[in-house]
C-alpha cells in the first residue's frame, strides 16, 4: 500500500513538474506591461497579416509577346510579371492560388486588367507558375513585398496545401 501510495505521488509530481517546465505556446504568450498599469487582454489583439487584394486572376500571352508594357520594357510571357490598375509600375507582389495555395511574386510592369471583376492580369509564366494557366481564371490573395535590397529576383513558393480562410 505504501508502495502503491509513494508510486502514485512520484507520478503525480512528475507530471506537476514536467507541466511547469513547459513554456506557454504562442497564443499564451504575453508580454510584461511596461507600466505599473495592468493592460486587459482584450486590448492585446495579434495584428493579423492582412491582404492587400483578394479577387479573381486572369492572364495574357502570346497575342502581347515583345509589346511594349506600360513601364516601357517589351512584354514576356514568360517573365514573372503583372498588370495592376493601381500599384505603382516597377512593385512586387506576392500573388496566391487560393486554390491550390501556390505562390509566386511578379513585378508589376503593366496596367489592367481592363475586364470588369478581376483584380490582376499575370503573364503566362505566373500563371502556370500558379497553375491556372489552363483554367483562364483564378481566385487570388494579393500581398505588397518589398524587393530584397536592388536585386531584381523572382521567387516562386509553393505549399501542399490550400489555404482554408479564403474559400
Amino acid at each position: 500500500m505504501r508502495r502503491r501510495l509513494a508510486h502514485g505521488l512520484m507520478i503525480g509530481l512528475l507530471i506537476i513538474g514536467l507541466g511547469a517546465a513547459q513554456g506557454p505556446n504562442n497564443s499564451e504568450a504575453r508580454s510584461a506591461p511596461s507600466s505599473s498599469a495592468q493592460i486587459k487582454p482584450e486590448n492585446q489583439k495579434v495584428a493579423k497579416n492582412k491582404p492587400f487584394e483578394v479577387g479573381t486572376a486572369s492572364w495574357y500571352g502570346e497575342d502581347f509577346e515583345g509589346k511594349p508594357t506600360a513601364s516601357g520594357e517589351d512584354y514576356d510571357m514568360y517573365d514573372m510579371t503583372a498588370a495592376h490598375p493601381t500599384l505603382p509600375l516597377g512593385s512586387y507582389v506576392r500573388v496566391t492560388n487560393l486554390r491550390n495555395g501556390r505562390a509566386v511574386v511578379v513585378k508589376v510592369n503593366d496596367r489592367g486588367p481592363i475586364v470588369p471583376d478581376r483584380i490582376i492580369d499575370l503573364s503566362y509564366g505566373a500563371a502556370e507558375a500558379l497553375q491556372f494557366q489552363h483554367r483562364g481564371l483564378q481566385r487570388v490573395r494579393l500581398d505588397l513585398v518589398k524587393p530584397r535590397g536592388q536585386q531584381r529576383s523572382y521567387e516562386t513558393i509553393a505549399y501542399n496545401h490550400p489555404l482554408a480562410e479564403f474559400h
